[in-house]
């Protein structure tokens, strides 16, 4: 399509986060335009599970996944050789996977039915005050959304890497055909790494590891995590092994002027919450409401009062990392007081106070001293 010469809301990148902030501004009514350097669809390595809080969010945009295409699940269970522990989501509320480039699919259909502008293959070489620049063309521009990732060039562009931070892991993902075992996302702890399994059909399980050793593949991390491994013996393998970074990752600032920040290029959280793209979903929908109100600091201080639970317990969690033995007293724990399991993932997916968690925090570590 030929480039536009003005528009609301451009946003560079064309992501999840991206055509999420897209979508939520055009059900506000601005005219939006998205660019992307790449040709869809996009894949990228991630868990590709939603939390319950993340589904609301992209069900508030009218993001709706066939069941075809997704698989629920509905709770959590941790796995340290022969302890396990699981808890349901709470009030009947479901996840829901889905293979990232189904998602990017729907995703761009639906930001088309809306009337978006969807430049592929269209990279971004500088931003001002005024708009954007695409090759030799200038584009004006009320709001540019930064969606380009962990990486963001928009960050660099308009100095709002100063203060950041970011304590990261090494992540990498792939496909098995094999039949989903369980109605659970599952976390395998080993001591060398995490393994994460989620169906995202009837017969395919998407694996990924996470660890602080830049050369750990999928395959040898399998091999530490046996109880995983047997699950996966004689699976056919349908994907490529993708890798990325992953980690907690907080920004002084999400916004300058009238730039703004989402997903992984306003920060980010370790793959161990699930959090990743529902957060920025849950980004997306205020952002677009702070369009509407002319007020991005109002988004700067949302964004930061979204990203505090999920960095908090990515550094619960990250606390049981290469400590096998508190990972067996910790779900030994689980398994005795199955309810402090339940409301910590109560917490986790915003049902629940903090001030009720850190009552069970105080019981799991009094469990966790007389374990």
């Amino acid at each position: 399509m030929s480039l536009p010469d003005s528009t609301d809301v451009f946003v560079i990148g064309g992501g999840p986060a991206g055509l999420a902030a897209a979508i939520a501004a055009r059900q506000h009514g601005f005219r939006v335009v998205v660019a992307d350097g790449a040709k869809p669809p996009i894949d990228k390595a991630c868990g590709e599970g939603f939390l319950p809080d993340g589904l609301a969010a992209m069900e508030q945009i009218g993001i709706h996944v066939p069941l075809a295409e997704g698989h629920p699940f509905h709770g959590i269970r941790f796995v340290s050789g022969a302890n396990a522990a699981d808890a349901i989501f709470p009030g009947g509320s479901c996840g829901l996977a889905v293979r990232r480039t189904s998602l990017h699919r729907i995703m761009i259909e639906r930001a088309t039915l809306l009337g978006t502008d969807l430049l592929w293959r269209t990279a971004v070489t500088w931003i001002s005050n005024d708009g954007v620049r695409v090759g030799n063309r200038a584009i004006r521009a009320r709001w540019i959304v930064g969606a380009d990732g962990s990486s963001s060039r928009v960050r660099r562009w308009v100095g709002l890497d100063a203060g950041s931070r970011f304590r990261y892991r090494y992540a990498f993902r792939r496909h098995y055909r094999v039949a989903p075992w369980t109605d659970r996302m599952e976390v395998y702890w080993g001591e060398r790494c995490q393994g994460y399994a989620t169906a995202v059909s009837r017969e395919q399980v998407c694996v990924a590891l996470a660890s602080r050793d830049p050369h750990l593949r999928v395959e040898e991390g399998l091999d530490s995590l046996s109880e995983l491994s047997a699950r996966l013996r004689g699976a056919e393998t349908i994907s490529a092994e993708r890798g990325a970074l992953t980690g907690n990752r907080t920004l002084g600032r999400v916004f300058r002027g009238n730039v703004a920040l989402i997903g992984d290029a306003s920060g980010g959280v370790d793959a161990i919450t699930g959090e990743g793209i529902g957060l920025a979903f849950r980004q997306a929908v205020v952002l677009a409401e702070c369009f509407q109100s002319g007020d991005l600091a109002r988004y700067q201080a949302e964004h930061r009062r979204m990203m505090r639970l999920p960095l908090f317990m990515a550094r619960l969690m990250l606390t049981l990392d290469g400590r096998p033995r508190l990972q067996g007293r910790t779900l030994q724990v689980f398994r005795k007081r199955p309810e402090i399991f339940q409301r910590l993932l109560a917490l986790h997916v915003g049902s629940l106070s903090p001030i009720h968690a850190a009552l069970d925090g105080l019981a799991l570590g009094w469990g966790l001293l007389t374990a």
